[in-house]
C-alpha cells in the first residue's frame, strides 16, 4: 500500500473501519443502509459488542526474537491461512449486484471460507463455482417444510460444503426500527431468496400453492404506485426473463411462500438432533450466547458453535458476543471448536477474540461495506486489511503463531 502511494495510487477501500463505514454509507441507498447497518431496537446490542472489546487491552511483549508468524489453522477438516471467515449476510444485493458471487471472489482471493447465506441473492451452486478450491460453508435457516430442509442439505453436500451452519437466533425477525421506519423488507420484493427460487422442493411448494389458489376466490388487491413497484421488483429479482415473469403468478407466489415457510419459530433441540441422520456435513450451531446452550450443543455431538448475537440485529440490549465467549469457553473447556461472530472490526479485534478463547472469527458488516464500495475487490481488500493487521499485532506482541495467543496476552482495560 505504501509502495502504491509512491505512484499516487490509494486503496479501493479505507484501511480504518470508521472511514470504511462512512464511505459505504455514502454509496448505499437508504434501504440498503437500513438493512445492513441497522440493529435491533435502540441499537444497544451493537454498542455492547464494541464496548466489550474496549474492556480488554493487549499486552505486547518485547525482545521476543520472532521474525515470522504463522496465522494458519486447521478448522473442521480444512487448513486455512488465517482464523477469519466471512459471515453470511442476507439480501447482499442491496449493496451490489450479484453480491454472493463477488463476496465469494473476495474470500477466495484471500483463501478464506465464505459462509453462503441461506438468504443469499445467488444460488449456492453458482456461488460455489466462484470459490475454486477455497473452502465454503453453507448456512441453514430451518424451514417449516422438512422436505425443503432436506433439499437444502443435499445441495450443500453436492457443492462440497465444508460445514453446515444452522442459525438458531432468527426463527423470527427482530424489531428493526431502521427497516420498519421505511417499511422495507427486502424479501418481500424477491431479494435474498435465491436459495429458494433455485430449489426443486421450493418450486414444488410454489406450484402447489398456485394450484390451490386457482380454485379459490380472488383476493382484491389495493393498487398503488408502491404495489406496482413491488410487483416489478419481484418480477425483476425472480430467475428467468422479465416479460415472462411479469405474465406469470410464480414470482409473487414465490415471495409469499418464502415469507410463510422460510423459518420455523418452533425450532427445538429435537429438530437439531435429526441432523446426524440427514447429513454427513460437520454441523455448526450459530447464535449461542448461554453456556448451558453451548454445553448442550456439544453434548449433542455438534462439531462447533458460533457465539453470536446476530450482529445486534435480533434482541436489543443482549449480551455482547465477546462477553458470552468468555463464559462459554470457561464452561466447555479448551477442546471444543468455538467461533466468534458480531462486533469484529479489525485485526486487533481478532487477536483479542483469539486470546479470550475463539478458534476463529466471522467478519460481517466490514466485508459488506467493502462490497458496496468496490465489489469483489472491496471485499478482498477488507479481508486482506484485517488479516494484515492481525499479522502485525502478532509481530508487535511477540506471538509467533495462533497457539501463542493466550489469555495472558490480554488484561482488563483499566481505562475502559
Amino acid at each position: 500500500m505504501y509502495r502504491d502511494g509512491v505512484f499516487g495510487r490509494v486503496p479501493a477501500v479505507p484501511a480504518d473501519f470508521a472511514t470504511l463505514e462512512a464511505r459505504a454509507k455514502e454509496v448505499s441507498t437508504p434501504r440498503a443502509w437500513a438493512y445492513v447497518a441497522g440493529g435491533a431496537g435502540e441499537g444497544r446490542t451493537m454498542r455492547n459488542n464494541r464496548a466489550a472489546f474496549d474492556r480488554w487491552a493487549i499486552v505486547p511483549r518485547m525482545a521476543h526474537g520472532n521474525t515470522t508468524r504463522d496465522l494458519s489453522l486447521d478448522l473442521l477438516g480444512s487448513r486455512l491461512p488465517a482464523p477469519v471467515l466471512l459471515a453470511p449476510v442476507g439480501a447482499g444485493a442491496l449493496m451490489g449486484e450479484d453480491s454472493d458471487l463477488k463476496i465469494a471472489r473476495g474470500a477466495a482471493a484471500n483463501g478464506i471460507p465464505y459462509v453462503f447465506s441461506n438468504q443469499g441473492c445467488n444460488a449456492m451452486e453458482d456461488t460455489a463455482a466462484e470459490m475454486g478450491e477455497t473452502p465454503r460453508w453453507v448456512q441453514l435457516y430451518w424451514s417449516t417444510d422438512e422436505g425443503l430442509v432436506d433439499s437444502m442439505l443435499a445441495r450443500a453436500e453436492a457443492i462440497g460444503a465444508g460445514a453446515l451452519v444452522v442459525t438458531l437466533d432468527t426463527t423470527l425477525l427482530g424489531w428493526r426500527p431502521m427497516d420498519l421506519n421505511i417499511g422495507s423488507l427486502p424479501f418481500s420484493q424477491g431479494l435474498g431468496i435465491a436459495q429458494y427460487t433455485s430449489d426443486p422442493r421450493f418450486a414444488e411448494i410454489v406450484r402447489e400453492r398456485i394450484a390451490a389458489a386457482a380454485g379459490a376466490a380472488k383476493e382484491s388487491t389495493e393498487v398503488t404506485l408502491g404495489a406496482i413497484k413491488t410487483l416489478l421488483a419481484m418480477t425483476r429479482n425472480h430467475p428467468g426473463a422479465f416479460l415472462e415473469n411479469l405474465r406469470s403468478p410464480v414470482p409473487r407466489a414465490a415471495v409469499e411462500t418464502f415469507l410463510d415457510i422460510y423459518s420455523n419459530p418452533g425450532l427445538s433441540w429435537d429438530h437439531l438432533a435429526t441432523l446426524r441422520e440427514r447429513t454427513q456435513l460437520p454441523v455448526v450451531l450459530k447464535g449461542i450466547l448461554h453456556p448451558h446452550d453451548a454445553k448442550r450443543a456439544f453434548d449433542s455431538g455438534v462439531d462447533a458453535i458460533v457465539v453470536s448475537n446476530h450482529g445486534g440485529r435480533q434482541v436489543d440490549n443482549a449480551i455482547a458476543s465477546l462477553d458470552a465467549l468468555v463464559t462459554i469457553r470457561e464452561a466447555v473447556g479448551d477442546d471444543p471448536t468455538v467461533l466468534l461472530d458480531s462486533g469484529i472490526r479489525t485485526g486487533a479485534d481478532v487477536f483479542t477474540a483469539l486470546a479470550l478463547g475463539a478458534n476463529a472469527v466471522l467478519l460481517g458488516r466490514p466485508h459488506m461495506y467493502g462490497l458496496a464500495i468496490a465489489g469483489a475487490q472491496g471485499v478482498a481488500e477488507v479481508v486482506a486489511n484485517v488479516i494484515a493487521e492481525l499479522d502485525l499485532t502478532m509481530a508487535l506482541s511477540g506471538t509467533a503463531d495462533l497457539a501463542s495467543i493466550t489469555r495472558e496476552c490480554v488484561v482488563p482495560n483499566p481505562s475502559a
